[in-house]
């Protein structure tokens, strides 16, 4: 008897973790390259969740950046996405690289602000965006959100992305190595501070990294694409022997997903996501911004998710 007890025990076991296991939940998070932000943020929010949360196993991807990102999610091959605004706006309105198709967005939460950096070293002649003309300069690789505002960047400065220079594609791992090796003249990259490659690049010995100026060009880009982006800085001391503040044009960083998620999932992740805030900023200190006070709808031109309104209202902030 006692044998027959044990043996439908064990069944009965084995039946619950078989349901446990059937009711687990992978979550594919799309990030970017393994020298920017988005990446190490990205592993900071999947171990976050796949800790907080029962039977979810996050993971985050290697992507070519926020345009590979939005089309994952909109292929289904994704669940959750790091994005910039601006190429999440064209995804939903199926516009620039998302022609072949809208892709269906709700945003979970505004993160932080991403920064562009027009970098070069001195030695190229390089001291004003109007400078880079006839330069090899890299304007991000093919699927990232960053190709799309340098042509936004260079386009307001006066200067035609196809005839002006010699275009590379190159992600910001790759665009500081062809740098190093003079193998370009300078490249665009927006991201948070500090980005590991381009603080590579500025402990470099023998080499002395410069920042191009261009925020007053935030006005201009707004005038033809919405108002996306705002003049900001890139402050002294933010990478190694940089001493003085750099002008900028930035744009705001969303965790987007698709049409799918239910609203209980979502509510979970965004409440997950504020209230471990502490356990992200420990990996890359731009979490900081993962605040309450960021998630305002003029920050995202995506609306936001019903379950992410749900906490936001909870907390007294309106979406």
């Amino acid at each position: 008897m006692r044998k027959t007890t044990a043996i439908l025990a064990m069944a009965l076991g084995l039946a619950f973790a078989g349901a446990a296991h059937a009711q687990q939940k992978t979550m594919s998070i799309g990030t970017g390259g393994t020298g920017g932000v988005y990446y190490p943020l990205g592993g900071a929010v999947a171990n976050v969740l796949s800790k907080n949360l029962p039977n979810v196993q996050a993971t985050a991807e290697v992507t070519g950046g926020s345009v590979d990102n939005l089309k994952l999610i909109g292929a289904g091959k994704s669940e959750l996405a790091f994005t910039m605004a601006d190429a999440a706006l064209d995804a939903l309105q199926g516009q620039d690289k998302f022609k072949s198709g809208k892709v269906p967005l709700q945003a979970l939460l505004v993160v932080y602000p991403n920064r562009m950096h027009v970098v070069t070293v001195e030695g190229t002649g390089i001291q004003t965006m109007a400078d880079l003309k006839g330069k090899r300069v890299s304007t991000g690789s093919p699927g990232s959100a960053t190709e799309v505002m340098a042509f936004r960047v260079i386009e307001a400065a006066g200067l035609d992305k196809d005839k002006d220079m010699k275009r590379e594609r190159l992600g910001v791992a790759e665009s500081v190595n062809a740098v190093k090796d003079r193998k370009i003249d300078a490249f665009f990259w927006v991201g948070g501070i500090p980005t590991a490659a381009v603080t590579d690049l500025a402990a470099t010995p023998g080499l002395k990294m410069k920042l191009i100026d261009h925020g007053d060009l935030a006005e201009k880009m707004n005038a033809k694409y919405g108002k996306l982006y705002s003049p900001g800085k890139i402050k002294a001391g933010s990478y190694p022997g940089y001493d003085k503040d750099n002008s900028i044009a930035e744009v705001w960083n969303l965790i987007v997903t698709g049409d799918k998620m239910s609203n209980e999932d979502a509510y979970t992740i965004v409440k997950t996501l504020v209230e471990k805030k502490a356990d992200i900023v420990a990996v890359h200190k731009e979490a900081e911004s993962f605040t309450l006070d960021n998630q305002v709808q003029e920050r995202s031109p995506i609306p936001f998710h019903p379950g992410a309104l749900k906490y936001f209202k909870e907390k007294g902030i309106g979406g």
